[in-house]
């Protein structure tokens, strides 16, 4: 399917970006993508503006071929035709959808040990967007990366930013997300929810309920002894 919908830098200037199937063009910035995919998974994706070839994982370089002249003549074609579907669309402009933004670590959390935050970002349209990793407010660029846009079937785009991360007590994280379709950036919020027992708490559990059971038979074994002495009594 082919469409166009214009973006929007400023107030007073309208930019517009066509599709079809997996590769866009957009003229804002000269920028395109094109996006091998196999049984769903994004293989490798063709940048238009830096020329380059990224894998969505390195493994899959060693053993797929990337198509990457296919890729920029997918991306000429869909910008060839997109003044002809402007004019077609009476330079429409298309509204600025604000995206769905959540953050989630890859694996379970525990304090100390080495893992990955994973920010998700749906529903971009269009497909400019800056995304941040804040730790304490603080802007974090070491230990991240992101992938391609992802197409998704209602036209829109997704994107996966990563962040390799210790998790800590002290520490906590925001996904900063900038779109057109915001009024201001937006923050989702994440921190460690980790319940830390402390020191010996299972000893200490194991202990009071020997206590308790204790008390209970010596308080048993006092009622029976009292009971067997009356009943003793009254025989004699």
């Amino acid at each position: 399917m082919l469409l166009s919908a214009p973006i929007l830098p400023s107030p007073n200037t309208a930019d517009h970006m066509g599709s079809y199937g997996p590769a866009f063009y957009q003229s804002y910035d000269a920028s395109g993508q094109f996006t091998h995919e196999f049984d769903g998974e994004q293989i490798f994706s063709v940048d238009l503006k830096n020329e380059e070839v990224v894998w969505r994982l390195p493994e899959f370089g060693g053993f797929a071929r990337s198509d990457f002249q296919r890729g920029l003549m997918s991306i000429s074609m869909i910008r060839a035709h997109l003044d002809i579907l402007v004019e077609r669309s009476n330079r429409t402009r298309a509204v600025s959808e604000p995206p769905r933004v959540t953050v989630l670590p890859k694996s379970r959390v525990e304090l100390g040990k080495p893992n990955v935050l994973i920010c998700i970002v749906d529903d971009i349209f269009p497909p400019v967007i800056n995304i941040t990793w804040l730790r304490n407010s603080q802007p974090v660029t070491k230990g991240v990366t992101q992938t391609s846009f992802y197409s998704q079937p209602n036209h829109r785009f997704q994107k996966f930013h990563y962040l390799t991360f210790v998790p800590s007590a002290e520490d906590v994280y925001d996904c900063k997300v900038e779109h057109w379709g915001l009024d201001e950036p937006l923050l989702q919020h994440w921190e460690p929810q980790v319940l830390t027992p402390p020191p010996d708490t299972l000893e200490t559990l194991i202990c009071g309920l020997g206590l308790v059971l204790g008390f209970i038979g010596c308080l048993l074994g006092t009622v029976l002894m009292i009971t067997g002495t009356r009943m003793l009594s009254i025989r004699r």
